[in-house]
C-alpha cells in the first residue's frame, strides 16, 4: 500500500494479542467498522505461547476467589467480569467449535491441547465481523484532533477513526510483539502510567556459584519463603506453615514477605519454577525497601524435631556410611555436594564421626536452605508486566478514558497482573470484549449524525 495511504475505520484497535482480538471481534460483531493494527506478522502471538503451547484460557475458581488474584486492583475487574465472564469465555468458545477441558488447579484448556486452534477461533471471529487486519503495522504515535477524529500514525501512514482501543500488552515476551508501545503513546493522551515492574519472573540470587552448582535440580513439595532482610540474620523458626500472598486467605507479618509451597527448581543464576515466579512480584516490590532473601525448607513435611529423630536414627543406624551416603536419603544427588560444602563437613566423613553440631548444622540447611535475593530476571524476560495505565483513569465498566473521549483500553497495558492459572487471559478477554461493545456504542450516534 502506499505510504500517504488513509484508511477510515469506526474503531482502531492498536494490538493483536488477547484483548485486542476479542475487542475487535466484539465491536465487529456489533456492526463496526474496524481496523486491527499488528505491529508484527501475525496476530495471537502471546496465545500462542501461553500455557506452555496449550493456552490456558481460564480458571474455575468462583469470582472473589478469582478477583483475589489481582490483588488489590482485582476490584476493578467486578465490572468487566459481570459483563463477561468464565461461562461466557466458554460459550462463545464452544459456539465457535472450540471444546475446552478442566485440569489440575481450576485451570480450563482447549481440549486439543494446541494454542494455535484458539487463535483460529478468533480469526473466524474477525472474519465474521468483517475486521480488517493490518500486519507489519507498527503505530508510533495516536493523535485526538478537533475533539472528534483520532490519527493513528504508522511507517505505512495515517489511519482516521472516531474511536481508538489500546491493546498494546505490556513490556515482557517483546518477541511476541509486547515491546511497551502503548505505554509512551498513552501517556501522550493524557494518561498517567504507573512504575512497571516485572511479575512471574525467575530471581537473580547473590550466591549464584551455589544455585549453578545445583542448576536443572527441580523440587517438588519444598516451601519458600521469602523475607525482608539478609539471610544470614533471618531466624528460620520464622518460617510459617501455611502459604501466604496473592490469592491466599491470611496476610504475611513482617519480615515475611510471601511464603508459597509446592515446586521450584535452580537455574544458572538462582531461582525459578512455579512458586518462586508466584512470589516473585512480592519481592520485587520488597526489594525496593532494602534486602531480601528466600528460605528454602526441603523438608516443610517434618518438623525440625522430627527430623532431628529420623536423622539421628539414620546415623545411628548406618555408623560406617559416608554422610554423602545418608544425605542421598533426603536430596536430589546433584544437590549432595553442595551441601555437604555449606555445612563443611568432608565427603569421606562416616555417620558415626557427625558430632552433635554437625548434625544440628544438617538439620538446619535442610529446614532453611538460604538465599540472598539480587534482582529479577529483566522486564523482558517476566510473563507478565506489573503496573501500567493507572486504573483510576479508566471508566471500570465500559474500559473508557475517563481523560479523553472515544478511547478505550484492554489487557496488559492496563495496570492489571495476575499469578499463572489463567487468569491473565480471562482479564484480557473480559476488558477487550467490554471496550469493543463500549467502542461500538460509543461511535453509533456519530454514525447516526
Amino acid at each position: 500500500m502506499r505510504t500517504d495511504e488513509k484508511i477510515d475505520a469506526d474503531v482502531i484497535i492498536v494490538g493483536g494479542g488477547a484483548a485486542g482480538l476479542m475487542a475487535a471481534g466484539r465491536a465487529g460483531e456489533l456492526g463496526a467498522k474496524v481496523l486491527l493494527l499488528e505491529k508484527t506478522g501475525s496476530i495471537g502471538k502471546k496465545i500462542l505461547v501461553s500455557g506452555k503451547t496449550r493456552c490456558n484460557l481460564t480458571n474455575s475458581a468462583e469470582l472473589k476467589d478469582f478477583i483475589a488474584m489481582y490483588g488489590i486492583n482485582g476490584r476493578f475487574l467486578y465490572g468487566a467480569f459481570h459483563r463477561f465472564f468464565r461461562p461466557e469465555l466458554l460459550d462463545f468458545l464452544t459456539r465457535q467449535g472450540l471444546p475446552t477441558k478442566l485440569e489440575r488447579g481450576g485451570r480450563i484448556f482447549p481440549v486439543s491441547d494446541d494454542a494455535h486452534d484458539v487463535v483460529r477461533v478468533f480469526k473466524k471471529y474477525l472474519a465474521a465481523g468483517k475486521v480488517q487486519i493490518e500486519l507489519n503495522t507498527q503505530v508510533t504515535v495516536v493523535y485526538f484532533q478537533d475533539n472528534c477524529i483520532y490519527l493513528v500514525q504508522t511507517q505505512n501512514g495515517t489511519y482516521r477513526s472516531s474511536a481508538v482501543i489500546m491493546a498494546t500488552g505490556g513490556s515482557s515476551w517483546p518477541e511476541t510483539g509486547s515491546t511497551g508501545d502503548g505505554y509512551k503513546m498513552s501517556r501522550q493522551l493524557g494518561h498517567s502510567i504507573v512504575k512497571l515492574k516485572p511479575a512471574l519472573v525467575p530471581l537473580i540470587v547473590q550466591e549464584q556459584n551455589l544455585a549453578k552448582s545445583m542448576q536443572g535440580v527441580s523440587l517438588r513439595n519444598v516451601r519458600a519463603t521469602a523475607f525482608q532482610g539478609e539471610a544470614s540474620a533471618i531466624d528460620a523458626s520464622l518460617t510459617p506453615h501455611c502459604s501466604y500472598g496473592r490469592g491466599e486467605k491470611k496476610s504475611p507479618r513482617p519480615p515475611v514477605v510471601e511464603s508459597r509451597f509446592g515446586e521450584m527448581l535452580f537455574t544458572h543464576f538462582g531461582l525459578g519454577g512455579p512458586i518462586i515466579l508466584l512470589m516473585s512480584l512480592a519481592v520485587v516490590e520488597a526489594l525496593e525497601n532494602g534486602p531480601v532473601s528466600v528460605l528454602i525448607d526441603l523438608k516443610p513435611a517434618l518438623t525440625t524435631g522430627q527430623l532431628r529423630k529420623r536423622l539421628q536414627r539414620d546415623l545411628d543406624k548406618s555408623g560406617k556410611r559416608k554422610i554423602t551416603g545418608i544425605i542421598k536419603e533426603y536430596l536430589p544427588a546433584k544437590m549432595i555436594d553442595p551441601f555437604i560444602e555449606i555445612m563443611g563437613i568432608g565427603t569421606e566423613k562416616q555417620a558415626h564421626q557427625i558430632t552433635a553440631a554437625e548434625r544440628e548444622k544438617i538439620i538446619e540447611l535442610l529446614k532453611a536452605l538460604r538465599f540472598n535475593i539480587k534482582a529479577p530476571l529483566p522486564l523482558e524476560k517476566a510473563i507478565v508486566t506489573a503496573g501500567g495505565v493507572s486504573l483510576d483513569e479508566i471508566d471500570p465498566r465500559t474500559m473508557a478514558s475517563r481523560k479523553v473521549p472515544g478511547l478505550y483500553f484492554c489487557g496488559e497495558v492496563m495496570d492489571i497482573d495476575a499469578d499463572t492459572g489463567g487468569y491473565n487471559l480471562q482479564a484480557a478477554f473480559s476488558t477487550g470484549y467490554v471496550a469493543g461493545e463500549s467502542a461500538a456504542k460509543y461511535i453509533k450516534p456519530l454514525l447516526d449524525e
